[in-house]
């Protein structure tokens, strides 16, 4: 998905699986926290990458039910680093490496929140 795309206008947007059937409509998103780029969206968690971001909503390589299976950690404005692995390893992702000067930096800030 483009790095250069405001959160914000995920949300509302329609949701479909890798076959196309709907799976929901994107109602928060949540961004890395050392990068601000767009992570994760919810109406189910879901990676936002490697998603597409097509005329008629988000279109995400996964199956619909692996999606609806993940985790839910309810309605919230951060993902704990422990809900965040959680999430990688049910969608059997890698975690990318911390940024170098931030060690310790958690992931899964709410987008529309702290500033942003």
């Amino acid at each position: 998905m483009q790095t250069d795309i405001d959160p914000r206008s995920l949300i509302g947007r329609k949701a479909f699986d890798r076959s196309g059937h709907k799976i929901g409509t994107v109602d928060e998103v949540y961004l890395d926290d050392a990068t601000g780029i767009p992570e994760w969206s919810r109406d189910a968690f879901v990676p936002l990458e490697p998603s597409d971001l097509l005329a008629d909503g988000l279109h995400v390589p996964y199956e619909r039910a692996l999606i609806k299976d993940a985790p839910d950690f309810g309605v919230g404005r951060h993902l704990s680093p422990e809900q965040e692995l959680q999430l990688y390893r049910h969608y059997s992702l890698t975690l990318p490496a911390p940024p170098s000067d931030h060690p310790d930096t958690d992931f899964g800030r709410l987008a529309g929140q702290d500033g942003t």
